[in-house]
């Protein structure tokens, strides 16, 4: 089978097609073939080495956390009705690929009524906008400002404070992202490459601060946007697309009774795990509550191109691989 191999971390160019065995799927375990693999920022960062101590890898490797696809074959003791099942599925690594094999008992069947393309991007971003729409209390009338409005979860996350009838102000760079913000659900959006665009966040709510950040970002222009936050408010920071994720000092947030997570806080929570919130997502969406969006399919021959589209900020929405294409 063909997949995209990691031979040394470095940049976009490392990522190559290698020609690999086709894997075997063991006792309970099924064989997948790929429709599309899902490719997220910290793919780009791990690729880079830039992430050793929360993320390990040794090159060689074949990146991708997750795919949708359909069943080929079963190892003894998987149940044999599910070849031919199209299906979501999570994996340790080894998404980029023509086929992985995976335990059947971790498979999420993709409702008839989505696309196999919108049901991934859900899996692991929809899981996350559920987290973070459980973390953030969203409510009506309230002020909820988000950074990184239109990618993967943040564009989720907006759809799902409007929903539960807060007022967003989705964040983003350039006019295309602000204008997709707009067409979300964001009742106003700021370009955080302008230097003044925190004072038009506290103009637009009048000087009193939002009451909930969903920051995507992380970084400088995270932490920047923790002063946004009106007093008693909530800040939720889970990116790192800016290098880093966001720094609170935890004695200005218990000053100003603001509730601060990171991402590993939230996900310790006690509340439903990853795969009932990646249900969730997908019952919304089968719904029409919530709309992924796919911005950017790739062969696995154009892997390059999709971790530098995902590294300068191109893409709207979802980067997935798609096997098939050519």
């Amino acid at each position: 089978m063909r997949a995209v191999r990691v031979d040394a971390f470095g940049g976009p160019g490392v990522l190559e097609v290698r020609t690999l065995p086709d894997p075997v799927p063991g006792p309970g375990e099924v064989l997948v073939e790929v429709t599309a693999a899902n490719v997220i920022f910290l793919d780009t960062l791990i690729r880079g080495g830039a992430a050793p101590d929360h993320f390990p890898q040794t090159p060689p490797y074949v990146p991708g956390g997750s795919v949708v696809g359909r069943v080929a074959s079963v190892g003894s003791g998987a149940d044999p009705a599910l070849v031919g099942e199209p299906v979501l599925t999570l994996i340790d690594d080894g998404g980029y690929a023509e086929r992985v094999v995976v335990p059947a008992e971790g498979l999420v069947r993709v409702p008839d009524e989505l696309r196999p393309l919108d049901a991934l991007a859900l899996l692991v971003d929809g899981a996350t906008a559920m987290m973070l729409e459980r973390s953030a209390r969203f409510a009506p009338d309230t002020w909820v400002l988000v950074l990184a409005a239109t990618g993967g979860a943040g564009s989720l996350v907006v759809q799902l404070a409007r929903l539960a009838g807060a007022r967003v102000i989705g964040a983003a760079r350039g006019v295309e992202k602000l204008e997709f913000a707009r067409s979300l659900g964001a009742e106003e959006v700021v370009d955080y490459s302008d230097p003044g665009w925190l004072d038009r966040v506290r103009s637009v709510t009048g000087g009193a601060g939002v009451d909930v950040v969903v920051d995507g970002v992380g970084g400088a222009l995270g932490t920047a946007s923790f002063g946004s936050v009106a007093d008693g408010g909530r800040f939720l920071s889970y990116g790192t697309a800016g290098g880093s994720f966001a720094e609170v000092d935890p004695a200005e947030a218990e000053r100003r009774g603001v509730t601060s997570l990171g991402l590993y806080e939230m996900r310790a929570r006690p509340g439903p795990d990853r795969s009932d919130l990646t249900r969730l997502a997908l019952e919304e969406a089968r719904a029409g509550h919530l709309r992924p969006h796919v911005g950017l399919t790739l062969p696995l021959e154009r892997a390059a191109e999709a971790h530098a589209a995902l590294e300068g900020r191109r893409v709207i929405g979802k980067v997935l691989l798609v096997p098939g294409d050519s």
